[in-house]
This record gives structure tokens, sequence and C-alpha cells, in this order.
């Protein structure tokens, strides 16, 4: 091992907190969901209230095709799932760290982001 500028303590503390490969790949996958300015502006519309295919579809101004897929994508992801009235299918947020991070998200671009591109 090349010589390192921490001590053991700090060595030990990190190595004992580190998350496994397999860990960082799941929070890879969480996070890689939120990539997307279509999934996002879904999850935000989602976050209001439930709705279905079309209503998603009319509102967001997107395709029904592309609102399908995303909405499969966010259920395989277990961010959303969907209960069934007749023939209409109603998507909802059902994993409450999905508006967690949304939340996060908009502070962060609000707070911290904003005021720094401000002053450059």
């Amino acid at each position: 091992m090349d010589s390192l500028l921490v001590d053991l303590d700090t060595l030990s503390t990190i190595q004992h907190y580190l998350p496994s490969n397999a860990d960082l790949a799941d929070m890879a996958n969480f996070f890689s969901v939120f990539g997307d300015v279509t999934r996002l502006k879904m999850l935000s519309a989602l976050s209001v209230d439930e709705l279905c295919v079309s209503d998603i579809s009319t509102i967001l101004d997107l395709n029904q095709t592309t609102v399908s897929h995303q909405l499969k994508i966010l259920r395989d992801a277990g961010m959303v799932s969907f209960r069934r009235e007749g023939k209409i299918i109603y998507y909802r947020i059902i994993n409450k760290f999905v508006q967690e991070v949304m939340l996060m998200g908009a502070s962060y671009i609000c707070e911290i982001l904003t005021p720094r591109l401000k002053t450059r």
C-alpha cells in the first residue's frame, strides 16, 4: 500500500463506513432515475396527486408512449405504483424518499446553486 497522509483511525473509520460495491451500485441506480428531465417532470406532477397516463401526457405535453415507458422505469425502481379504477390506471409515488430527494434537489438549486451562479 502506498503511504497515506491520513492516520490509521481515520482509515479504519472510512473502511468501516464505506458502502459495499453492491450497495454503491444500488445507490447509483436509484440516483440515475433522477437523471432524466421527463421523469423529473412526471415525479413533480405525481408529488401533487395521483394521475393517469392520459392526464400526465396532457399536463406535461408528452406522448403517451413516452409516459408509459417512463412510468415503467419508475415502477421498476419502486418509486411509483398504480391502482386500477375500471379501465383507468392511476399512478402515485409510493416511496417517501423520492419526494425527499426531489425537495432536497430543489433546495440545492434554490439555496446553493442559484446564489453561486448569481455571484459569478
